[in-house]
């Protein structure tokens, strides 16, 4: 987790947000754990911010955990978005 760029660690804290992007997608995309991603966003968060995301992650609002989420979905991104590189949503 040491060499992540600070453009990866904004982009995995961006991710962590998203209520419906599960921790197995940031695994996939950037070899992160889910107790490493947990370890980065407690150094990276304002206390009160770090509180907040937790709370979010262990409520039923989200989807962080495969458990949680709707057994239909079984893909890391929206259909509309381009290939991992980038991250950018296409034009429609």
């Amino acid at each position: 987790m040491n060499n992540l760029t600070e453009i990866e660690i904004d982009r995995i804290i961006e991710m962590a947000w998203e209520d419906r992007t599960p921790f197995d997608a940031i695994k996939f995309q950037f070899g992160v754990s889910e107790a490493e991603v947990i370890k980065l966003m407690r150094n990276q968060l304002k206390p009160s911010s770090w509180r907040l995301w937790r709370k979010r992650v262990n409520q039923g609002v989200s989807q962080k955990h495969a458990k949680k989420r709707n057994p239909e979905i079984d893909r890391f991104k929206c259909t509309l978005q381009r290939q991992i590189t980038g991250n950018k949503m296409s034009k429609r």
